[in-house]
């Protein structure tokens, strides 16, 4: 069935979703930190990507495919690791990751996810990557890496731009806990959501499983200081070492803004570098993803990864444009799940698929290769 002619962009796939999904799980979705600015700044910034139109260069089709890190992929694209995503949707992780395994893309989880890395063994593939926010205990940590590593996940990304929760204030005023209850506010919202309250029933309410078989924590939490910051530290260069020793496949570090930083995790023996701003989540006062993402690729020859901000195919080619080598997306595949349930992370890959072969069409740029000579100068 083709969703195209519904939901022919992402944005439509997200106001669906927002009614489908109850109103305090929206604004854990769809929320940044502070006033917002950061995840304004991450569109506005994008909207300035230029290319130059292309006349009288013939037909052809664009190839979309890529290797990364040694394997290939049909498009540049990715699931990002998203936190409680089974909050999000029921059944979310097992959802994406095995859309992930049948479009032959990769599917991170995040060390936050309502499912473990052996929940995901039989769903997959040979596309999981696992996203570990660093335990301060080493033990918990190498058996962490342990688990992933036997379920089945080949590639790890640790994140480290979250060195202290953020205050989320939209998050909070929409009354979200951890772990997740339904209090009767809330209660009277998820009412209102009858497809999303029936799976949540199914399923149960989603908790934190894998930080829930390292800590018991019984009292409730707000929900930006989550069971996993009893668990987690703010990691050092030390620790990335020790991390680099430990794990044996490739090893990706999230959170990238400066090209100082670069240099330096290249020379700590890392594998690929994932610029972001967390979408906003974090800090306000920062700059565009993609205005970091020029300065970091002049410093390193390390693969690049960027997210934030990316709403179609257009926004895709223009960070693979300015240095970046893949794209992975978080929010949009979760629109997706919210608007079309089972359905609809497939519809947001071929969104993106059709849109990055009209604008390459537009622009004559026949491969990927292609796109950085297509640019409008900044």
């Amino acid at each position: 069935m083709s969703y195209h002619n519904s939901y022919p962009a992402i944005s439509d796939l997200k106001s669906r979703a927002q009614k489908r999904i109850p109103h305090f799980v929206w604004e854990y979705l769809d929320s940044a930190t502070g006033v917002e600015a950061t995840q304004a700044r991450n569109r506005t910034a994008l909207d300035k990507i230029l290319f130059h139109p292309s006349i009288l260069h013939g037909e052809f089709a664009p190839d979309l495919t890529t290797t990364f890190l040694g394997k290939s992929y049909p498009l540049p694209i990715g699931i990002a690791p998203v936190g409680m995503s089974g909050l999000i949707w029921p059944e979310a992780e097992k959802l994406l990751a095995r859309t992930a395994a049948k479009e032959g893309i990769p599917y991170g989880l995040s060390t936050v996810a309502t499912q473990t890395p052996e929940d995901l063994a039989p769903y997959i593939g040979n596309q999981g990557w696992f996203q570990i926010y660093p335990p301060r205990d080493a033990g918990i940590r190498a058996n962490m890496l342990r688990r992933a590593r036997d379920a089945g996940f080949h590639t790890l990304v640790m994140t480290v731009d979250v060195p202290v929760a953020s205050r989320r204030e939209r998050q909070t005023r929409g009354g979200l806990q951890q772990p997740p209850r339904l209090t009767p506010r809330l209660a009277l919202q998820a009412a209102r959501c009858p497809t999303w309250l029936m799976g949540i029933r199914k399923t149960g309410m989603p908790r934190m499983k894998l930080m829930d078989s390292y800590a018991t924590q019984t009292s409730a939490l707000p929900s930006t200081q989550h069971v996993g910051y009893l668990l987690r530290t703010s990691p050092d260069w030390d620790y990335v070492q020790k991390v680099r020793e430990t794990w044996d496949g490739p090893l990706i570090i999230k959170g990238v803004s400066r090209p100082e930083d670069a240099n330096a995790l290249q020379k700590a023996g890392v594998d690929a570098l994932w610029v972001s701003n967390h979408a906003g989540r974090q800090f306000d006062g920062g700059l565009a993803t993609i205005e970091t993402l020029p300065d970091v690729r002049v410093a390193t020859t390390l693969p690049l990864i960027m997210d934030s901000g990316i709403a179609g195919g257009l926004d895709v080619i223009r960070a693979l444009a300015l240095g970046a080598d893949f794209v992975m997306l978080g929010r949009a595949f979760h629109y997706g799940l919210g608007a079309l349930g089972a359905a609809g992370p497939a519809h947001v890959l071929d969104i993106l698929r059709q849109d990055m072969i009209a604008n390459m069409g537009q622009i004559g740029a026949k491969s990927l290769a292609d796109l950085k000579a297509r640019l409008v100068d900044q």
